[in-house]
């Protein structure tokens, strides 16, 4: 990396370090972006050079797990199914760690009609982490050899999306959100999973209704 990407990093880390205190001081999103170039000791242009509006900012802040990497770095030798349930527990355990952050976050995430945040939360770190994660499922003979990814990622993304606004609307708590989103992944890929996998899937589906059941009998009963 140049030194030139080098300071463009180091700016962009700052505007996103200044947000995120911004956010967790106010309990708001609906901050300036001058503040923001403020708080970040930078010029008033340069989070518009860097991300064209605070609604990149907002998503750049979802993005911006700390250690995800380095944790799911960790489950490489787990199998291929595996990995991706870990990879969603990781994600789901940083909301729950910080839940009225990140609800924030997503409140304002999803006042974005839907091209619009589909647009911004498929972005090449994202897609690239998941497209990867998938393709290894493929290739290591867990999902059938024809499917594409593409149109698998969507349906994921689908399913955690809609956890999200039912999060945000709170008709689901964040101790629910796991096993939502586990559940639905379950559903997607039970129906792309070779046969040799399918009834790996269809037990870590069974899970998380038992999950779910437990977490709402309520709803069940009525």
């Amino acid at each position: 990396m140049s030194r030139r990407e080098e300071a463009k990093a180091e700016r962009r880390h700052r505007i996103i370090a200044a947000a995120r205190d911004l956010i967790k001081e106010t309990g708001d999103t609906g901050l300036s972006m001058r503040a923001i170039a403020a708080r970040a000791g930078v010029s008033l242009t340069t989070p518009y050079n860097l991300f064209g509006s605070k609604r990149a900012i907002v998503i750049a802040l979802l993005e911006d797990v700390r250690e995800f990497h380095e944790r799911f770095s960790q489950l490489r030798s787990v199998g291929p199914v595996d990995r991706i349930f870990q990879a969603v527990s990781i994600t789901i355990a940083y909301l729950a760690d910080d839940p009225d952050f990140y609800r924030t976050l997503w409140t304002e995430a999803l006042r974005f009609d839907s091209k619009e945040l589909r647009g911004e939360l498929q972005s090449p770190q994202r897609y690239g982490f998941w497209f990867s994660l998938l393709g290894e499922a493929r290739n290591e003979g867990a999902l059938l050899p024809g499917l594409e990814l593409d149109p698998l990622l969507h349906a994921l993304d689908g399913v955690y999306v809609a956890a999200m606004l039912a999060w945000v609307l709170g008709a689901i708590d964040v101790q629910e959100i796991e096993a939502h989103v586990s559940y639905g992944y379950a559903l997607v890929l039970r129906g792309a999973a070779t046969p040799e996998y399918s009834a790996a899937i269809e037990e870590k589906l069974m899970g998380y209704q038992r999950d779910l059941m437990t977490l709402r009998p309520a709803v069940v009963a009525a």
